[in-house]
């Protein structure tokens, strides 16, 4: 909590210390998928539609070719919490992973 000073009438005008709320907006994180040279085309795809949601085989092929052309791809992005389980997910299912990134 932030204290600040303020005055009131009910106070007689003198300066009050009063403690206000404020809410720190929940941290989100990147999940960020590595290229390397172990895994195939097709096992990425396999276990980004298993482990992401609402990921499906189309975006999950043009994250493996992004990963593949560019070194990387951010392939969700939101809560840091979930992204803590999914980055953990694709670990765990072999996939070279960048630390989750907050943002």
């Amino acid at each position: 909590m932030q204290p600040t000073f303020t005055s009131s009438p009910s106070t007689g005008g003198q300066a009050v210390l009063e403690k206000v709320r404020q809410q720190a907006p929940y941290p989100n994180g990147r999940v960020i998928v590595l290229d390397d040279d172990h895994n195939t085309f097709q096992h990425v795809v396999e276990v980004l539609v298993k482990h992401i949601p609402g990921m499906n085989p189309d975006r999950a092929w043009e994250l493996a070719h992004q990963i593949d052309g560019q070194g990387s791809a951010v392939v969700w992005s939101g809560p840091l919490e979930q992204a803590e389980l999914y980055h953990q997910q694709l670990a765990a299912e072999g996939l070279t992973m960048a630390p989750v990134e907050r943002c």
